[in-house]
């Protein structure tokens, strides 16, 4: 017979459970839970003790109002859901805490995938090598087992959609643990963005930790983003929590484009042009017609020097926005067990310039030296068979850095008072919510 015990825990014990935990992951942990505490949600730190060792935890958010009162856990439970008796104790307790809470219902997003697939959606199989960017551990088939035992619980599922989601179904991965440099991670990438993370570094792109006083530049990338996607941007002030809360597991890039080194690279290659240009005519003047192999090179260089041109009328263009250019920025979060790409932001007038591709070249560069060996870009839409689909270029652009999918199992539901959440559903139904 089995002893099981429940109990609130502490957050350093939490904490530590999340850090080794095969599904931990940075929203199980009590720095978020001190985010939300500050943003007024109610936090409780609960576990799951089998014979005095803790096996199963969760973070349960306690969301209350005077219409809608519910629980939550994000990116959770912590638990093996293979495990039905263990499965069963842990909902059974978090239901009785909604319960006491005053909760409806308890709505769960557990960091489970449903399926492991390569970059492009397609299914692992059994028995086979697996394809490049793919973790050689990764399971084929789906965890049937799991889901079934979380629906025997009365959970009921919301469904294997294919559309982006605030805690995504659809994941991005980058397996880095075979990679032990910079220089390894860039090979490993697809051509074009091979050539991106080039052209980034030679446009005078320059990526740098934002402080704290510059998190207003930060926010008003986002917008940017916001604008053009059309999606609601995320206060300043949330921004500003996060980096207070968080410490050094929230990093804020800001990649910015140098006005004046770009100028000063483009006279210098025109100076180099003008001097080639030079020397050929001059040549050409002392003994007469060039040879095949030189008039090949005054071909080719007078299209350069011309280019080159173009490129510092363009830089004295942008000079007069200043020197210093925010160009891209985007924020990450470490957790021991991963890295996760949280929010972003650009400036569309310096797409060219590939900032935002230089931005996760240097986080994933970041990882390899910190130890952190999986790195997660977060959200796609899960359709890979539509070129028209409005998240192809978000997929496309995180495919080009040559990893893996995680299909999660998605959202889960379990009414706790299941009157009232019927009631609230009619509700939401009339006001179209």
């Amino acid at each position: 017979m089995r002893s099981f015990a429940f109990e609130e825990l502490g957050t350093e014990e939490f904490d530590e459970f999340s850090a080794t935990h095969p599904q931990g992951n940075f929203q199980q942990t009590s720095l978020m839970g001190e985010v939300r505490t500050r943003r007024g949600i109610e936090v409780r730190y609960l576990g799951v003790r089998e014979d005095g060792k803790l096996v199963a935890a969760a973070e349960l958010e306690i969301h209350k109002s005077r219409l809608s009162t519910f629980a939550e856990v994000h990116n959770g439970p912590l638990c093996d859901f293979h495990d039905a008796e263990l499965t069963r104790f842990l909902f059974e307790n978090l239901a009785r805490v909604a319960d006491e809470a005053g909760c409806a219902q308890i709505e769960i997003t557990p960091d489970k995938p449903w399926a492991v697939r390569t970059s492009d959606g397609e299914e692992l199989e059994e028995g086979t090598e697996r394809p490049a960017g793919v973790p050689d551990g990764a399971p084929a088939g789906v965890d049937q087992a799991s889901f079934d035992n979380i629906v025997a619980c009365g959970f009921v599922h919301d469904g294997f959609d294919r559309q982006y989601n605030a805690v995504p179904r659809w994941r991005y991965l980058k397996d880095l643990t075979p990679f032990e440099d910079d220089a390894k991670l860039l090979s490993s990438y697809n051509k074009n963005t091979k050539r991106n993370v080039k052209i980034a570094r030679n446009s005078s792109v320059h990526v740098e930790r934002a402080s704290r006083e510059d998190l207003p530049t930060f926010h008003a990338l986002c917008e940017k983003s916001c604008e053009k996607q059309g999606f609601e941007n995320r206060p300043l002030e949330y921004f500003e929590l996060l980096y207070d809360c968080l410490g050094d597991n929230a990093v804020f890039y800001i990649a910015y484009f140098d006005a004046r080194a770009f100028l000063k690279s483009w006279e210098d290659k025109r100076d180099g042009f003008a001097r080639d240009i030079e020397h050929l005519e001059e040549l050409e003047r002392e003994k007469g017609p060039l040879s095949p192999k030189n008039q090949k090179k005054l071909n080719d260089v007078r299209p350069k020097y011309e280019a080159s041109l173009k490129r510092i009328e363009s830089a004295h263009a942008y000079l007069e926005e200043g020197e210093k250019i925010p160009a891209a920025a985007a924020l990450f979060c470490f957790h021991p067990r991963e890295c996760v790409y949280l929010f972003s932001g650009s400036d569309p007038k310096f797409a060219k310039f590939y900032a935002a591709t230089a931005i996760q070249h240097r986080i994933m560069s970041d990882c390899i030296e910190r130890g952190c060996g999986r790195y997660n870009f977060y959200g796609i839409d899960g359709i890979f068979d539509d070129p028209d689909d409005p998240g192809r270029g978000l997929l496309e652009f995180k495919q080009g850095f040559a990893g893996y999918v995680e299909e999660m199992m998605g959202s889960f539901t379990l009414p706790v008072k299941p009157g009232v959440y019927k009631l609230k559903q009619v509700a939401h139904k009339i006001l179209g919510r």
